[in-house]
């Protein structure tokens, strides 16, 4: 039975492969995205993944987003939770606004896709929830407060969700990616770069294909007795 996922942000870095390593495990995925239309069409056009738009953080446009996906493509059995922004900065230094638009969309995306699937994976005795936290989420970061909190939180919403999911065969997972080549981190200075490498054990950056392999294994038949767990996936940059 093929199954039907959303990835959120689902169009470019580590969602893109997300996308894609759940399309090749034969599911039906449909990826969100919030801004960019031509991007979007280029990712469908490369993938055949279809693309819909809506602000996850948005709790109304979350509702009825997944609605329209459930009406036009089907149930949905699988939610990736990878939709997220930075707006870096000090305490000192950081407004409100980049305060809470982390968080609303970050943390509060987690909620929103949430409240629009769980009771449907619930009645229907099979679902799978993963959430992308971060390393920052977990060791912190100089000039992140917004980030790593909202990352943070999304490890504990992911216990606290696995524990009301369990018994109807709904599992939640979170991965936290340690420091992916994507576009986001292509933006750190080249000086700051070579410094964060230089603390990674392995010696080098992470592939996004790498942590799409997590998400795959967690959201598979095999990943059913997994839930409550975060999977660190970070070259050794961070353990506990």
């Amino acid at each position: 039975m093929g199954r039907i996922a959303i990835v959120t942000g689902g169009t470019r870095g580590i969602g893109e492969a997300i996308s894609i390593a759940l399309r090749d495990m034969g599911m039906t995925v449909v990826a969100n995205y919030a801004g960019n239309d031509q991007k979007a069409k280029e990712f469908t056009d490369r993938t055949g993944i279809a693309a819909y738009k809506w602000d996850v953080g948005d709790h109304q446009a979350s509702l009825d987003g997944c609605a329209r996906v459930a009406a036009e493509v089907g149930p949905i059995d699988v939610v990736v939770n990878n939709a997220g922004i930075t707006r870096d900065g000090v305490l000192q230094k950081m407004s409100f606004d980049d305060w809470n638009e982390v968080m609303r969309i970050n943390l509060g995306g987690c909620f929103n896709m949430a409240k629009a699937t769980f009771a449907g994976m619930r009645e229907r005795g099979w679902g799978r929830i993963v959430n992308i936290g971060s390393i920052n989420g977990q060791a912190g970061q100089y000039g992140q407060v917004n980030y790593a909190a909202a990352k943070s939180g999304i490890h504990g919403f992911t216990k606290a969700l696995a524990q009301e999911g369990a018994k109807y065969g709904v599992t939640v997972n979170a991965i936290a990616p340690g420091y992916i080549d994507t576009d986001m981190v292509a933006a750190v200075p080249a000086t700051v770069l070579e410094k964060i490498v230089a603390k990674i054990p392995v010696g080098r950056l992470g592939h996004a294909e790498e942590i799409a392999r997590g998400v795959a294994f967690l959201c598979s038949e095999d990943g059913g007795f997994v839930t409550g767990s975060t999977m660190s996936i970070n070259g050794g940059q961070h353990m506990y």
